[in-house]
């Protein structure tokens, strides 16, 4: 079992949208579905465009994707397949982007208490709440410093 970690290139476009999709319908049923679905064509043609974005795969099969803002440091997105999650994937795009980056920030909504919990295992700290403009609900600002 090869695990890699790569840059999306076009093949992988697909894949990340369904994962970003799945995943996001299951971490976030506090939102309607119809929301996610409808920012679908946002992600793909806007979001992504934005961002530096990796994948990681295992026998040719993409696992999940992180999305960085590198010029901001910023997060913008970490989702692994749900069939996927626990299995450490997760772990592997946040270390390979924290040798990359001196430090990361992110928006995570509050009620999503597993990815709250994941991220302070792996060192964030919460710095500020927040209302996300989109959805109404809470979200938290975490930040991670190299030490």
């Amino acid at each position: 079992m090869t695990i890699i970690i790569q840059k999306v290139e076009t093949e992988d476009i697909n894949p990340v949208l369904d994962i970003w999709l799945n995943a996001s319908l299951q971490a976030h049923a506090f939102i309607p579905a119809p929301y996610w679905q409808q920012q679908l064509i946002a992600m793909r043609d806007l979001y992504l465009p934005l961002s530096e974005n990796y994948i990681i795969k295992e026998n040719h099969t993409v696992l999940g994707f992180a999305s960085l803002l590198r010029s901001e440091q910023v997060l913008a997105a970490l989702f692994i397949d749900p069939a996927q999650q626990g299995k450490g994937y997760g772990v592997r795009l946040l270390n390979f982007l924290k040798q990359q980056c001196e430090q990361l920030h992110l928006n995570v909504y509050a009620e999503n208490t597993s990815a709250v919990q994941f991220y302070q295992k792996q060192g964030f700290k919460m710095t500020s709440p927040g209302i996300d403009q989109n959805t109404g609900h809470a979200e938290l600002g975490m930040s991670w410093c190299r030490p």
